[in-house]
């Protein structure tokens, strides 16, 4: 029996509070993630931004001749 079919087998309720605990979980860790870079000092300074812009590649467009 697949992972599927085992979780299409269970009711209604159920599912619905296994789908609602993953996103709980999820927003959970999102704003966890936020808190924890501030308390460890890992908040990105304005150089490291800088350096982030630099380090992306740039798009040239080209116009053709007809």
């Amino acid at each position: 029996m697949s992972l599927w079919h085992s979780y299409r087998i269970l009711s209604t309720r159920t599912r619905l509070l296994i789908g609602g605990s993953v996103m709980a979980y999820a927003g959970f860790g999102i704003f966890a993630s936020d808190l924890m870079e501030s308390y460890f000092g890992l908040t990105p300074t304005d150089q490291d931004r800088q350096r982030l812009k630099e380090a992306m590649p740039k798009i040239h467009t080209i116009d053709r001749e007809k």
